[in-house]
């Protein structure tokens, strides 16, 4: 019970901040790119400078510029797990391998939030339990295998809310374990 209230007000906390932000979303079978996830996680943006001369949008060089997509604050993950459980699936692992690796090239006292979310499946109250199971194996692996300093790594769990896929709150997107930059 008290852990569901630290999980909801650290929730309420971020969740403002958190819903305007673009989000990276990996797929399953994509690889994760180290120097992405260290400068998502650090705030960093690989952003052209861009000048207005008349009408057109230039670059620094005076090349007409396409207009810059928002930057990704946060990286999204789907992490399997064993079904109804936290327990992380071996075909998790090479995605959370490359996830350390970008950690490892930040700043070491750079903290780092690892969020949890769930389909729409079940109620409230398990959805968001079984949120922050998930987040905090995804830190325990980190620690363990990794070595990753775990006062470093923040969980969070969010339940069904925020759903990736809010026309199908039941697809397999939507069951994410989210990171950036705390």
């Amino acid at each position: 019970m008290l852990a569901k209230l630290i999980s909801a007000i650290a929730a309420a906390t971020i969740a403002c901040a958190a819903a305007a932000q673009e989000v990276r979303v990996y797929g399953s079978d994509e690889r994760v790119d180290p120097g992405e996830v260290a400068r998502i996680l650090d705030g960093q943006h690989e952003a052209p400078q861009v000048k207005y001369r008349s009408l057109r949008l230039l670059d620094d060089k005076g090349a007409t510029a396409t207009p810059a997509k928002p930057h990704a604050s946060a990286l999204a993950l789907p992490v399997q797990f064993a079904f109804d459980s936290a327990q992380i699936l071996p075909s998790a692992r090479p995605q959370l391998d490359a996830i350390a690796k970008g950690i490892r090239l930040l700043a070491p006292a750079k903290p780092v939030m690892i969020e949890g979310y769930t389909d729409a499946v079940g109620s409230e109250d398990y959805n968001l339990d079984l949120s922050v199971r998930r987040a905090q194996a995804v830190k325990q692996y980190l620690v363990r295998v990794h070595g990753i300093d775990a006062s470093r790594l923040k969980t969070v769990g969010f339940g069904k809310d925020r759903l990736l896929d809010a026309k199908d709150p039941y697809a397999a997107e939507n069951r994410r374990v989210q990171f950036r930059g705390a």
